[in-house]
């Protein structure tokens, strides 16, 4: 499994909050999901309000 980065931005009280997340993924697509199911879970987000604005090895 590689290292990845993914970065974007949330919703948050006061604006948009800028995240950068390093996640073990075998590949980049596995990387955003995984996210996406993280900040689900602890923001209680849904997949529409996170945009993912870059993902690097």
């Amino acid at each position: 499994m590689s290292e990845f980065t993914v970065r974007g931005t949330f919703p948050a009280r006061y604006g948009d909050q800028e995240f950068e997340k390093q996640v073990d993924a075998p590949n980049e697509d596995v990387a955003v999901e995984r996210v996406y199911s993280e900040f689900g879970s602890q923001h209680g987000l849904k997949r529409t309000q996170i945009a993912i604005d870059g993902v690097d090895a």
